[in-house]
């Protein structure tokens, strides 16, 4: 199975450009393939180390299978799924599809990693191959969009390979379990903590996180819309956050100083994002700071370091993920129909267009925390870690956040989809079905696993929550 959801995004990108009429069902049946695979390994209670020889691949390196890589590996499958679907017949670019094919590659290659070096060369591929989505319409936006994270990207990498090399000249391994080894030891304290503040630096960049968020509006905003969806959907969790906290919890462990840092990073990502979505009129622009600030939400959970928070961090995450990939792919249907995103020149288009209308209320009252859609649980639980822990200002701080989140999406619903009907728009029909379809199926998530929200997070959190709890080592 390891090898398949290597192999098979490999071998789809090398077939792409000899089969370019059918480019776009070929990534449809890739990423069905990936997401089968996927599920096939739920649920994963115990962690699995494969080496490179085991699935007949030559090197010294293994693969960590475990409840965290599980659930992202079902994450990744879904949301390339979603984005096959909607982007069924919208180019003939078939570039395009080979790209996003390496780009799943890569993604898989850093969820399953298990030492840094290789982890470092998986990031490289996805970021590199996103950079060339972003720019891949070559319109100034974009151009200057992929310029700005190619660039930023390019720091991040700095700090990552600098981390990496003093790591390994104390440790003579980046394996995840001889890091841990050396982390234990007190002897090594100082270069553990100068490591591992280059690495989160970087790993913050590759997330997006304040103050290090300066590529995320424009990269969001410009790229192609289904590019969008990916980027906001799946690619900042695992290049970003993902990967922060794998590295922070799974192989340096996790201190109060740790913890402290991942509670400020989040805490000023979650106001700043929040309030500057605030002030958008562009509907991606929009998305875009609050994926910010619901970035920063995931932190607060994860920093608490309780296991309600773990809990609540990882299922805002999951919740993340669907929830952006929905609302981006209702703002694209909505560009589609109505040539544009600013706001202040839309209205009513919920009464022509009854599905993405539906759909994104359903999105964007989850993202506030409007009970009883998936958004609300996990933030009730971040919410309570945060009282339990002991940081009740914190919380406060967190809550009224939250209804600034309301906010701005109750103007983007009065603005756009429920404000006065705009004659210049009697022409608008619903998007085309490779839109509404994985519209539904995203909205359907986002409804089922708010109502069973106690035998989802048993599949597929608790799992992925007891692996951070574990702390660092195997």
């Amino acid at each position: 199975m390891i090898i398949g959801l290597l192999a098979t995004p490999v071998l789809a990108a090398i077939m792409i450009p000899f089969a370019r009429r059918w480019a776009d069902y070929i990534f449809l049946v890739l990423a069905t393939i990936l997401l089968a695979i996927a599920i096939t390994m739920v649920p994963t209670e115990s962690v699995r180390m494969l080496s490179a020889s085991e699935i007949g691949l030559p090197g010294d390196f293994s693969f960590r299978i475990d409840g965290f890589s599980t659930l992202m590996l079902v994450l990744t499958g879904f949301i390339g799924f979603i984005v096959a679907i909607f982007s069924l017949g919208w180019t003939r670019e078939y570039t395009y599809y080979a790209l996003l094919a390496v780009m799943f590659a890569g993604m898989n290659g850093l969820i399953l990693v298990s030492d840094l070096f290789s982890l470092y060369i998986f990031l490289e591929i996805t970021s590199i191959s996103s950079f060339a989505l972003i720019a891949l319409v070559r319109s100034r936006d974009g151009l200057e969009a992929a310029y700005k994270y190619l660039m930023l990207s390019a720091v991040a990498t700095a700090f990552i390979l600098l981390g990496l090399f003093i790591l390994y000249g104390s440790a003579g391994s980046l394996a995840f379990e001889e890091i841990s080894r050396l982390s234990a030891n007190p002897e090594h304290a100082g270069v553990r903590l100068f490591c591992l503040a280059l690495l989160v630096i970087g790993l913050a960049i590759k997330s997006g996180l304040v103050p290090f968020h300066g590529w995320v509006p424009d990269a969001y905003t410009a790229a192609p819309n289904p590019i969008s969806i990916a980027l906001a959907g799946i690619v900042t969790k695992v290049a970003g956050l993902y990967t922060l906290v794998r590295v922070t919890f799974s192989v340096f462990g996790v201190t109060p100083t740790i913890s402290s840092i991942l509670m400020v990073l989040g805490l000023v990502s979650a106001v700043v994002g929040a309030l500057a979505a605030l002030t958008q009129n562009d509907g991606k622009r929009m998305l875009a700071f609050s994926s910010i600030s619901q970035m920063g939400y995931i932190l607060l959970g994860l920093g608490t370091g309780s296991p309600l928070g773990i809990v609540g961090g990882i299922f805002h995450l999951f919740n993340h993920a669907i929830l952006k990939s929905l609302l981006f792919l209702n703002t694209a249907a909505i560009e589609k129909a109505t040539g544009h995103r600013d706001l202040s020149r839309m209205g009513g288009l919920a009464s022509r267009m009854p599905v993405t209308g539906a759909t994104f209320a359903i999105g964007s009252l989850s993202v506030a925390g409007i009970p009883p859609l998936n958004g609300f649980w996990s933030k009730l639980f971040i919410l309570i870690a945060l009282f339990q822990s002991g940081h009740p200002v914190v919380a406060f701080i967190a809550l009224i956040t939250s209804v600034v989140t309301l906010g701005y999406f109750l103007v983007f619903q009065k603005k756009a989809l429920f404000g006065k009907a705009e004659a210049r728009f009697s022409d608008v029909r619903e998007a085309p079905l490779n839109a509404c379809l994985p519209a539904v199926i995203l909205a359907s998530i986002v409804v089922i696993s708010g109502l069973l929200f106690h035998e989802f997070i048993d599949l597929l959190i608790e799992p992925a929550a007891n692996v951070l709890s574990r702390g660092s080592g195997l």
